[in-house]
Protein backbone atom coordinates (compact mmCIF):
# COMPACT_ATOMS: atom_id res chain seq x y z
CA UNK A 1 0.00 0.00 0.00
CA UNK A 2 1.43 3.58 -1.10
CA UNK A 3 1.83 5.94 1.84
CA UNK A 4 -0.12 9.28 1.59
CA UNK A 5 3.33 11.57 0.51
CA UNK A 6 3.76 8.87 -3.02
CA UNK A 7 -0.22 9.27 -3.60
CA UNK A 8 0.41 13.29 -3.21
CA UNK A 9 -1.95 13.14 -0.50
CA UNK A 10 -1.69 16.35 1.54
CA UNK A 11 -0.48 15.35 4.55
CA UNK A 12 -2.59 16.10 7.90
CA UNK A 13 -2.45 16.55 11.45
CA UNK A 14 -5.51 16.37 13.47
CA UNK A 15 -4.01 18.79 15.86
CA UNK A 16 -3.07 21.34 13.49
CA UNK A 17 -5.26 24.71 12.98
CA UNK A 18 -5.43 24.16 9.17
CA UNK A 19 -7.68 21.75 7.48
CA UNK A 20 -6.53 20.73 4.02
CA UNK A 21 -9.52 19.56 2.42
CA UNK A 22 -12.90 20.67 2.15
CA UNK A 23 -16.64 18.75 1.67
CA UNK A 24 -18.73 19.05 -1.04
CA UNK A 25 -21.47 21.29 0.18
CA UNK A 26 -18.31 23.39 1.12
CA UNK A 27 -17.11 23.07 -2.26
CA UNK A 28 -20.92 24.22 -3.71
CA UNK A 29 -20.64 27.16 -0.79
CA UNK A 30 -17.15 28.48 -2.21
CA UNK A 31 -18.47 28.21 -5.87
CA UNK A 32 -21.35 30.46 -4.81
CA UNK A 33 -19.29 32.89 -2.50
CA UNK A 34 -16.83 33.12 -5.55
CA UNK A 35 -19.85 34.22 -8.16
CA UNK A 36 -21.47 36.60 -5.68
CA UNK A 37 -17.83 38.51 -5.10
CA UNK A 38 -17.35 38.50 -8.66
CA UNK A 39 -15.17 35.61 -9.93
CA UNK A 40 -17.19 34.16 -12.67
CA UNK A 41 -17.84 30.26 -12.63
CA UNK A 42 -16.73 30.70 -16.40
CA UNK A 43 -12.94 31.85 -14.67
CA UNK A 44 -13.22 29.07 -12.60
CA UNK A 45 -13.70 26.40 -14.87
CA UNK A 46 -11.08 28.05 -17.85
CA UNK A 47 -8.44 27.73 -15.15
CA UNK A 48 -10.15 24.13 -14.14
CA UNK A 49 -9.56 22.76 -17.61
CA UNK A 50 -6.24 24.35 -18.77
CA UNK A 51 -5.08 22.64 -15.48
CA UNK A 52 -6.20 19.08 -16.33
CA UNK A 53 -4.59 19.64 -19.79
CA UNK A 54 -1.42 20.85 -18.10
CA UNK A 55 -1.19 17.63 -15.79
CA UNK A 56 -1.98 15.43 -19.04
CA UNK A 57 0.82 17.28 -21.11
CA UNK A 58 3.26 16.33 -18.39
CA UNK A 59 2.63 12.63 -18.28
CA UNK A 60 2.09 12.22 -21.86
CA UNK A 61 3.66 14.66 -24.73
CA UNK A 62 2.11 12.34 -27.45
CA UNK A 63 -0.63 9.86 -28.00
CA UNK A 64 -4.20 9.96 -28.21
CA UNK A 65 -6.81 11.07 -25.57
CA UNK A 66 -9.97 10.43 -25.05
CA UNK A 67 -12.28 12.95 -23.02
CA UNK A 68 -15.80 11.20 -21.64
CA UNK A 69 -17.67 14.20 -20.79
CA UNK A 70 -20.52 14.72 -18.66
CA UNK A 71 -23.54 17.01 -18.70
CA UNK A 72 -22.74 19.53 -15.73
CA UNK A 73 -19.71 21.45 -15.16
CA UNK A 74 -17.36 18.18 -15.42
CA UNK A 75 -18.06 18.55 -18.74
CA UNK A 76 -17.80 22.20 -18.98
CA UNK A 77 -14.38 21.41 -17.14
CA UNK A 78 -13.27 18.66 -19.70
CA UNK A 79 -14.09 21.04 -22.72
CA UNK A 80 -11.66 23.67 -21.81
CA UNK A 81 -8.83 20.71 -21.10
CA UNK A 82 -9.68 19.79 -24.77
CA UNK A 83 -9.00 22.89 -26.45
CA UNK A 84 -6.05 23.38 -24.34
CA UNK A 85 -4.75 19.75 -25.08
CA UNK A 86 -5.44 20.19 -28.98
CA UNK A 87 -3.38 23.67 -28.94
CA UNK A 88 -0.32 21.27 -27.71
CA UNK A 89 -0.56 19.34 -30.68
CA UNK A 90 -2.18 16.16 -28.58
CA UNK A 91 -4.74 13.76 -30.49
CA UNK A 92 -8.05 14.16 -28.26
CA UNK A 93 -10.94 13.19 -28.82
CA UNK A 94 -14.50 13.90 -27.21
CA UNK A 95 -17.25 11.43 -26.51
CA UNK A 96 -20.23 13.47 -24.24
CA UNK A 97 -22.16 11.30 -22.56
CA UNK A 98 -25.92 12.78 -23.18
CA UNK A 99 -27.00 15.37 -26.05
CA UNK A 100 -25.80 18.93 -25.89
CA UNK A 101 -29.35 19.78 -25.37
CA UNK A 102 -29.49 18.35 -21.80
CA UNK A 103 -26.34 19.95 -20.97
CA UNK A 104 -27.32 21.32 -17.46
CA UNK A 105 -25.03 24.75 -17.05
CA UNK A 106 -24.86 27.43 -18.64
CA UNK A 107 -21.12 27.44 -18.55
CA UNK A 108 -20.90 23.99 -20.38
CA UNK A 109 -23.10 25.12 -22.73
CA UNK A 110 -20.98 27.83 -23.59
CA UNK A 111 -17.47 26.07 -23.48
CA UNK A 112 -19.41 23.32 -25.85
CA UNK A 113 -20.72 25.71 -28.09
CA UNK A 114 -16.61 27.32 -28.04
CA UNK A 115 -15.61 23.97 -29.25
CA UNK A 116 -17.90 23.31 -31.89
CA UNK A 117 -17.81 26.66 -33.54
CA UNK A 118 -13.78 26.18 -33.34
CA UNK A 119 -14.81 22.93 -35.40
CA UNK A 120 -13.57 20.29 -32.49
CA UNK A 121 -15.77 16.96 -33.21
CA UNK A 122 -17.72 15.95 -30.36
CA UNK A 123 -19.80 12.75 -30.42
CA UNK A 124 -22.79 12.16 -28.81
CA UNK A 125 -24.17 9.19 -26.88
CA UNK A 126 -27.10 8.81 -25.41
CA UNK A 127 -27.41 4.96 -24.59
CA UNK A 128 -25.91 2.18 -23.39
CA UNK A 129 -25.88 -0.14 -26.42
CA UNK A 130 -24.43 3.18 -28.38
CA UNK A 131 -21.68 3.03 -25.76
CA UNK A 132 -20.61 -0.65 -26.14
CA UNK A 133 -20.90 -0.31 -30.17
CA UNK A 134 -17.89 2.76 -29.44
CA UNK A 135 -16.15 0.65 -26.76
CA UNK A 136 -13.50 0.15 -29.16
CA UNK A 137 -12.89 3.99 -29.40
CA UNK A 138 -11.27 3.51 -25.68
CA UNK A 139 -9.36 0.80 -26.31
CA UNK A 140 -7.18 2.40 -28.90
CA UNK A 141 -6.60 5.22 -26.31
CA UNK A 142 -3.52 6.28 -24.40
CA UNK A 143 -5.17 8.25 -21.89
CA UNK A 144 -8.94 8.43 -20.70
CA UNK A 145 -10.15 11.37 -19.27
CA UNK A 146 -12.79 10.71 -16.66
CA UNK A 147 -15.23 14.14 -16.27
CA UNK A 148 -18.78 12.52 -16.26
CA UNK A 149 -19.32 13.59 -12.88
CA UNK A 150 -18.55 16.18 -10.11
CA UNK A 151 -19.44 16.32 -6.67
CA UNK A 152 -22.95 16.50 -6.66
CA UNK A 153 -23.30 12.61 -7.64
CA UNK A 154 -25.11 10.75 -5.26
CA UNK A 155 -26.78 7.12 -4.85
CA UNK A 156 -27.17 4.40 -7.58
CA UNK A 157 -25.61 5.37 -11.38
CA UNK A 158 -27.89 5.06 -13.71
CA UNK A 159 -27.66 4.90 -17.65
CA UNK A 160 -25.54 5.37 -20.12
CA UNK A 161 -23.54 6.38 -16.91
CA UNK A 162 -22.80 3.56 -15.07
CA UNK A 163 -21.49 1.51 -18.54
CA UNK A 164 -19.62 4.34 -19.21
CA UNK A 165 -17.62 3.52 -15.59
CA UNK A 166 -17.63 -0.25 -16.35
CA UNK A 167 -16.28 0.62 -19.96
CA UNK A 168 -13.59 3.15 -18.57
CA UNK A 169 -12.24 0.38 -15.80
CA UNK A 170 -12.53 -2.19 -18.72
CA UNK A 171 -10.22 -0.54 -21.34
CA UNK A 172 -7.60 0.52 -18.31
CA UNK A 173 -7.57 -2.95 -17.59
CA UNK A 174 -7.39 -4.65 -21.02
CA UNK A 175 -5.08 -1.63 -22.71
CA UNK A 176 -3.02 -0.40 -20.11
CA UNK A 177 -5.12 3.01 -20.61
CA UNK A 178 -4.12 5.42 -18.30
CA UNK A 179 -7.01 7.43 -16.89
CA UNK A 180 -7.10 10.63 -15.34
CA UNK A 181 -9.95 11.75 -13.41
CA UNK A 182 -11.46 15.43 -13.43
CA UNK A 183 -11.95 16.61 -9.94
CA UNK A 184 -12.86 13.23 -8.70
CA UNK A 185 -13.20 9.47 -9.63
CA UNK A 186 -16.95 9.27 -11.22
CA UNK A 187 -19.30 7.26 -9.05
CA UNK A 188 -17.31 8.19 -5.99
CA UNK A 189 -18.69 9.70 -2.96
CA UNK A 190 -16.65 13.10 -2.14
CA UNK A 191 -17.49 13.17 1.85
CA UNK A 192 -16.88 9.39 2.61
CA UNK A 193 -15.10 7.92 -0.49
CA UNK A 194 -17.46 4.96 -0.54
CA UNK A 195 -18.53 3.36 -3.48
CA UNK A 196 -20.95 1.29 -4.91
CA UNK A 197 -19.24 1.47 -8.91
CA UNK A 198 -16.69 4.66 -9.88
CA UNK A 199 -13.68 4.91 -12.18
CA UNK A 200 -10.80 3.70 -11.24
CA UNK A 201 -8.24 6.25 -11.92
CA UNK A 202 -4.81 6.53 -12.24
CA UNK A 203 -4.61 10.02 -11.75
CA UNK A 204 -7.01 12.71 -9.90
CA UNK A 205 -6.51 15.94 -10.92
CA UNK A 206 -8.79 17.96 -8.20
CA UNK A 207 -9.25 21.34 -7.61
CA UNK A 208 -8.55 24.23 -5.38
CA UNK A 209 -8.70 21.80 -1.95
CA UNK A 210 -9.01 18.14 -1.78
CA UNK A 211 -12.91 16.89 -1.27
CA UNK A 212 -12.88 14.94 2.33
CA UNK A 213 -13.33 11.47 0.41
CA UNK A 214 -10.34 11.84 -1.39
CA UNK A 215 -8.19 11.39 1.34
CA UNK A 216 -10.30 8.20 3.02
CA UNK A 217 -7.85 4.98 2.93
CA UNK A 218 -11.10 3.35 1.36
CA UNK A 219 -11.04 5.52 -1.60
CA UNK A 220 -6.89 5.04 -2.48
CA UNK A 221 -7.65 2.46 -5.25
CA UNK A 222 -9.89 4.83 -7.32
CA UNK A 223 -7.92 8.12 -6.31
CA UNK A 224 -4.45 6.69 -7.80
CA UNK A 225 -2.49 9.77 -7.41
CA UNK A 226 -3.79 12.78 -6.29
CA UNK A 227 -2.74 16.33 -7.67
CA UNK A 228 -4.83 19.14 -5.99
CA UNK A 229 -4.58 21.86 -8.81
CA UNK A 230 -4.71 26.24 -7.92
CA UNK A 231 -7.70 27.75 -10.00
CA UNK A 232 -7.22 31.48 -8.15
CA UNK A 233 -9.58 31.45 -5.87
CA UNK A 234 -8.15 34.18 -3.12
CA UNK A 235 -7.44 32.88 0.56
CA UNK A 236 -9.22 35.69 1.21
CA UNK A 237 -12.36 35.26 -1.02
CA UNK A 238 -12.44 31.67 0.57
CA UNK A 239 -12.68 33.14 4.20
CA UNK A 240 -15.24 35.65 3.09
CA UNK A 241 -18.87 34.66 4.36
CA UNK A 242 -21.31 34.73 1.50
CA UNK A 243 -24.52 34.07 -0.08
CA UNK A 244 -23.50 30.15 -0.48
CA UNK A 245 -22.78 29.71 3.41
CA UNK A 246 -26.58 30.41 3.96
CA UNK A 247 -28.15 27.86 1.89
CA UNK A 248 -25.51 25.56 3.56
CA UNK A 249 -28.11 26.04 6.70
CA UNK A 250 -31.17 27.13 5.57
CA UNK A 251 -32.90 24.68 4.40
CA UNK A 252 -36.88 23.31 4.66
CA UNK A 253 -38.89 20.70 3.47
CA UNK A 254 -41.80 21.60 2.05
CA UNK A 255 -43.67 18.71 3.93
CA UNK A 256 -42.13 19.90 6.93
CA UNK A 257 -44.99 20.29 10.45
CA UNK A 258 -45.08 23.09 13.13
CA UNK A 259 -41.70 23.23 14.71
CA UNK A 260 -40.08 21.37 12.45
CA UNK A 261 -38.39 23.87 11.80
CA UNK A 262 -36.83 25.08 14.98
CA UNK A 263 -37.55 25.92 18.25
CA UNK A 264 -35.79 28.46 19.85
CA UNK A 265 -35.93 29.25 23.81
CA UNK A 266 -34.37 32.65 24.61
CA UNK A 267 -33.45 33.14 28.16
CA UNK A 268 -33.06 36.94 29.01
CA UNK A 269 -34.70 40.34 30.26
CA UNK A 270 -34.87 42.07 33.96
CA UNK A 271 -32.87 45.53 34.02
CA UNK A 272 -33.71 45.46 30.31
CA UNK A 273 -36.93 43.97 28.49
CA UNK A 274 -36.66 45.32 24.89
CA UNK A 275 -33.21 42.83 24.08
CA UNK A 276 -35.18 39.73 24.82
CA UNK A 277 -38.32 40.70 22.63
CA UNK A 278 -35.34 42.15 19.47
CA UNK A 279 -34.00 38.15 19.65
CA UNK A 280 -37.10 36.48 19.72
CA UNK A 281 -38.55 38.43 16.59
CA UNK A 282 -35.53 38.12 15.03
CA UNK A 283 -35.51 34.53 15.55
CA UNK A 284 -38.80 34.66 14.24
CA UNK A 285 -37.99 36.70 10.85
CA UNK A 286 -34.94 34.36 10.18
CA UNK A 287 -37.59 30.80 9.66
CA UNK A 288 -38.13 29.63 13.14
CA UNK A 289 -41.23 27.73 14.03
CA UNK A 290 -41.61 28.36 17.90
CA UNK A 291 -39.59 31.11 20.11
CA UNK A 292 -40.43 30.95 23.82
CA UNK A 293 -39.16 33.84 26.24
CA UNK A 294 -38.21 33.14 29.58
CA UNK A 295 -38.46 36.13 30.99
CA UNK A 296 -38.29 37.68 35.06
CA UNK A 297 -41.79 38.33 36.09
CA UNK A 298 -40.77 42.32 36.33
CA UNK A 299 -40.98 42.22 32.37
CA UNK A 300 -42.66 39.76 30.92
CA UNK A 301 -46.36 41.80 30.61
CA UNK A 302 -44.51 44.23 28.89
CA UNK A 303 -42.86 42.07 26.54
CA UNK A 304 -45.82 40.03 26.13
CA UNK A 305 -47.54 43.40 24.99
CA UNK A 306 -44.52 44.38 22.12
CA UNK A 307 -46.16 41.83 20.01
CA UNK A 308 -48.68 38.99 19.68
CA UNK A 309 -46.27 36.94 18.32
CA UNK A 310 -44.58 36.14 21.26
CA UNK A 311 -44.53 33.07 24.04
CA UNK A 312 -43.54 34.83 27.22
CA UNK A 313 -42.94 32.06 30.01
CA UNK A 314 -43.11 34.95 33.52
CA UNK A 315 -40.17 33.67 35.97
CA UNK A 316 -40.41 34.63 39.52
CA UNK A 317 -38.96 37.59 40.23
CA UNK A 318 -37.33 41.07 39.30
CA UNK A 319 -34.24 39.26 37.85
CA UNK A 320 -33.08 35.77 36.72
CA UNK A 321 -32.46 34.07 40.14
CA UNK A 322 -31.30 29.64 41.16
CA UNK A 323 -35.00 29.16 41.70
CA UNK A 324 -35.93 30.12 38.18
CA UNK A 325 -32.93 27.16 36.59
CA UNK A 326 -35.65 24.28 37.16
CA UNK A 327 -38.72 26.67 35.33
CA UNK A 328 -35.90 26.86 32.80
CA UNK A 329 -34.31 23.60 32.85
CA UNK A 330 -38.01 22.28 31.78
CA UNK A 331 -38.95 24.38 28.62
CA UNK A 332 -34.71 23.35 27.82
CA UNK A 333 -36.38 20.00 27.03
CA UNK A 334 -39.04 21.22 24.91
CA UNK A 335 -36.75 23.42 22.30
CA UNK A 336 -33.71 22.55 20.21
CA UNK A 337 -31.48 25.71 21.54
CA UNK A 338 -31.18 28.37 23.94
CA UNK A 339 -30.57 31.78 23.59
CA UNK A 340 -29.04 33.94 26.95
CA UNK A 341 -28.38 36.74 28.20
CA UNK A 342 -29.99 39.86 26.54
CA UNK A 343 -31.15 42.26 28.58
CA UNK A 344 -30.52 40.08 32.11
CA UNK A 345 -27.73 42.46 33.90
CA UNK A 346 -24.88 41.50 35.66
CA UNK A 347 -26.29 40.87 39.26
CA UNK A 348 -24.11 37.86 41.64
CA UNK A 349 -27.24 35.51 41.39
CA UNK A 350 -28.10 35.85 37.43
CA UNK A 351 -24.57 35.21 36.81
CA UNK A 352 -24.89 31.97 38.90
CA UNK A 353 -28.20 30.65 37.81
CA UNK A 354 -27.22 31.98 34.22
CA UNK A 355 -24.08 29.42 34.34
CA UNK A 356 -26.29 26.25 35.99
CA UNK A 357 -28.91 27.06 32.89
CA UNK A 358 -26.08 26.43 29.88
CA UNK A 359 -24.16 24.11 31.99
CA UNK A 360 -27.63 22.22 32.31
CA UNK A 361 -27.52 18.38 30.69
CA UNK A 362 -30.20 18.73 28.66
CA UNK A 363 -28.92 22.42 27.15
CA UNK A 364 -26.64 21.00 24.17
CA UNK A 365 -26.87 23.52 22.10
CA UNK A 366 -26.41 27.30 23.39
CA UNK A 367 -26.11 30.79 22.00
CA UNK A 368 -24.15 32.96 24.78
CA UNK A 369 -24.80 36.76 24.28
CA UNK A 370 -24.86 40.58 25.45
CA UNK A 371 -25.12 39.78 29.35
CA UNK A 372 -24.51 36.33 29.02
CA UNK A 373 -21.01 36.90 28.72
CA UNK A 374 -20.05 38.41 31.53
CA UNK A 375 -18.57 36.47 34.10
CA UNK A 376 -19.34 33.65 31.57
CA UNK A 377 -16.61 31.03 32.81
CA UNK A 378 -15.14 29.15 30.30
CA UNK A 379 -14.33 25.88 29.56
CA UNK A 380 -17.84 25.33 31.12
CA UNK A 381 -18.60 21.69 31.01
CA UNK A 382 -19.08 21.73 26.86
CA UNK A 383 -17.46 18.24 26.29
CA UNK A 384 -21.40 17.12 25.10
CA UNK A 385 -22.21 20.77 24.16
CA UNK A 386 -21.94 23.19 21.09
CA UNK A 387 -21.88 26.95 22.31
CA UNK A 388 -21.49 29.51 20.13
CA UNK A 389 -20.84 32.92 21.94
CA UNK A 390 -20.98 36.47 20.22
CA UNK A 391 -19.10 38.99 21.83
CA UNK A 392 -17.23 42.07 20.83
CA UNK A 393 -13.67 42.65 21.35
CA UNK A 394 -14.69 44.96 24.84
CA UNK A 395 -16.73 41.64 26.03
CA UNK A 396 -14.34 39.63 25.56
CA UNK A 397 -12.66 41.18 28.56
CA UNK A 398 -15.52 40.73 30.94
CA UNK A 399 -15.37 36.35 30.02
CA UNK A 400 -13.70 34.60 32.68
CA UNK A 401 -11.15 32.34 30.87
CA UNK A 402 -7.80 31.40 31.51
CA UNK A 403 -5.11 34.29 31.27
CA UNK A 404 -5.31 37.73 29.95
CA UNK A 405 -7.99 38.97 26.54
CA UNK A 406 -6.21 41.26 24.86
CA UNK A 407 -7.36 41.54 21.56
CA UNK A 408 -5.44 42.94 18.27
CA UNK A 409 -6.52 46.38 16.72
CA UNK A 410 -8.44 46.31 14.08
CA UNK A 411 -6.06 47.03 10.85
CA UNK A 412 -4.33 43.90 11.92
CA UNK A 413 -7.12 41.35 10.77
CA UNK A 414 -4.21 38.61 10.04
CA UNK A 415 -3.72 38.73 14.14
CA UNK A 416 -7.49 39.53 14.91
CA UNK A 417 -8.34 36.21 13.34
CA UNK A 418 -5.64 33.96 15.10
CA UNK A 419 -6.65 35.55 18.21
CA UNK A 420 -10.40 34.58 17.12
CA UNK A 421 -9.08 30.82 16.02
CA UNK A 422 -7.03 30.43 19.19
CA UNK A 423 -9.62 31.89 21.73
CA UNK A 424 -12.18 29.03 20.09
CA UNK A 425 -9.70 26.32 20.42
CA UNK A 426 -8.81 27.01 24.05
CA UNK A 427 -12.23 27.54 25.34
CA UNK A 428 -13.05 24.72 23.05
CA UNK A 429 -16.67 26.82 21.38
CA UNK A 430 -17.16 29.13 18.24
CA UNK A 431 -16.56 32.61 18.54
CA UNK A 432 -18.66 35.29 16.53
CA UNK A 433 -16.74 38.14 17.36
CA UNK A 434 -18.62 41.52 16.37
CA UNK A 435 -17.29 44.29 14.72
CA UNK A 436 -16.36 46.56 11.46
CA UNK A 437 -15.03 43.07 10.08
CA UNK A 438 -16.91 39.90 12.08
CA UNK A 439 -14.16 36.96 12.77
CA UNK A 440 -15.93 33.71 13.19
CA UNK A 441 -14.21 30.66 14.42
CA UNK A 442 -14.16 27.04 15.57
CA UNK A 443 -10.60 26.51 16.62
CA UNK A 444 -10.09 25.34 13.33
CA UNK A 445 -11.68 26.85 10.36
CA UNK A 446 -11.80 30.63 10.37
CA UNK A 447 -14.46 33.17 8.43
CA UNK A 448 -14.89 36.95 8.19
CA UNK A 449 -18.32 38.77 7.19
CA UNK A 450 -17.69 42.24 6.04
CA UNK A 451 -21.17 42.58 5.59
CA UNK A 452 -22.79 45.14 7.22
CA UNK A 453 -22.15 48.99 7.53
CA UNK A 454 -21.71 51.81 10.58
CA UNK A 455 -25.13 52.74 11.03
CA UNK A 456 -25.68 49.04 12.54
CA UNK A 457 -23.55 50.35 15.85
CA UNK A 458 -27.19 51.08 16.93
CA UNK A 459 -28.42 49.42 19.79
CA UNK A 460 -30.25 45.92 19.35
CA UNK A 461 -28.44 44.99 16.59
CA UNK A 462 -26.49 43.06 18.60
CA UNK A 463 -29.43 41.13 19.91
CA UNK A 464 -30.88 40.52 16.14
CA UNK A 465 -27.66 38.70 15.45
CA UNK A 466 -28.42 36.47 18.48
CA UNK A 467 -31.72 35.30 17.39
CA UNK A 468 -31.02 34.69 13.98
CA UNK A 469 -27.73 32.60 15.37
CA UNK A 470 -30.63 30.82 17.43
CA UNK A 471 -32.72 30.28 14.17
CA UNK A 472 -30.41 28.84 12.61
CA UNK A 473 -28.90 26.89 15.09
CA UNK A 474 -32.49 25.07 15.94
CA UNK A 475 -32.13 23.54 12.34
CA UNK A 476 -28.34 23.43 11.54
CA UNK A 477 -25.49 20.96 13.61
CA UNK A 478 -22.30 22.76 12.76
CA UNK A 479 -22.31 25.82 14.59
CA UNK A 480 -19.27 27.45 12.85
CA UNK A 481 -21.40 27.29 9.66
CA UNK A 482 -24.79 28.76 12.03
CA UNK A 483 -22.41 31.60 13.33
CA UNK A 484 -21.10 32.53 9.59
CA UNK A 485 -24.59 32.43 8.11
CA UNK A 486 -26.23 34.49 10.74
CA UNK A 487 -23.58 36.82 10.56
CA UNK A 488 -24.13 37.30 6.79
CA UNK A 489 -27.88 37.43 7.15
CA UNK A 490 -27.70 40.08 9.78
CA UNK A 491 -25.22 42.32 7.71
CA UNK A 492 -27.00 41.61 4.57
CA UNK A 493 -30.07 42.84 5.94
CA UNK A 494 -28.45 45.93 7.79
CA UNK A 495 -27.26 46.58 4.18
CA UNK A 496 -30.56 46.83 2.99
CA UNK A 497 -32.16 49.36 6.25
CA UNK A 498 -29.23 51.51 5.47
CA UNK A 499 -30.45 52.07 1.65
CA UNK A 500 -33.21 52.74 3.41
CA UNK A 501 -32.98 54.63 6.82
CA UNK A 502 -29.34 55.75 6.41
CA UNK A 503 -27.30 56.10 9.91
CA UNK A 504 -30.76 56.53 11.33
CA UNK A 505 -31.76 52.77 10.85
CA UNK A 506 -33.06 51.14 14.16
CA UNK A 507 -32.46 47.47 14.98
CA UNK A 508 -36.49 46.73 13.83
CA UNK A 509 -35.12 47.63 10.53
CA UNK A 510 -32.31 45.50 10.13
CA UNK A 511 -35.01 42.23 11.79
CA UNK A 512 -37.69 43.20 9.17
CA UNK A 513 -34.85 43.00 6.13
CA UNK A 514 -34.15 39.01 7.17
CA UNK A 515 -36.69 37.50 5.10
CA UNK A 516 -35.71 39.23 2.10
CA UNK A 517 -32.32 38.66 2.11
CA UNK A 518 -32.71 34.88 3.40
CA UNK A 519 -35.11 34.75 -0.09
CA UNK A 520 -32.79 35.96 -2.05
CA UNK A 521 -30.06 32.98 -0.84
CA UNK A 522 -32.42 30.58 -1.54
Amino acid sequence: MKTDEERGVPSHDPASPVRDYMTSEEIAATDENCRFFGLSSLQLMENAGANLAKEVKKRFARGEVTIMAGKGNNGGDAFVAARHLKKEKIDTKIVLIGSAKGLRTEEARRNYQILKAGGYEIKEITDSSALKARKTLLDSSDVIVDAIFGTGVRGRIREPEATAIDIINQAKANSSAFIVALDIPSGLDPDTGEAEKAVRANLTVTFHKAKEGLLKRDAEDYVGELVVANIGIPEGLEKLAGPGDVRMVVKRKASSHKGDNGRVLIVGGGPFFGAPALAALAALRAGADWVTIAAPKSVSSIISSLSSNLIVQPLSSETLVEKDVPVVSNLIRKHDVVVIGMGLGVAKETKSAKRAIIEDEANKRVVVDADGLYGLHLPAKVEDKSIIVTPHAGELAKMEIEGSVKVPPNDMMEERMNFVREFSSANKIVTLMKGSTDIISDGVRVKINRAGNAGMTVGGTGDVLAGVTGAFFAIANDPFKVATAAAFVNGAAGEIAFKEKGYGLLATDVMENIPKVIREMR
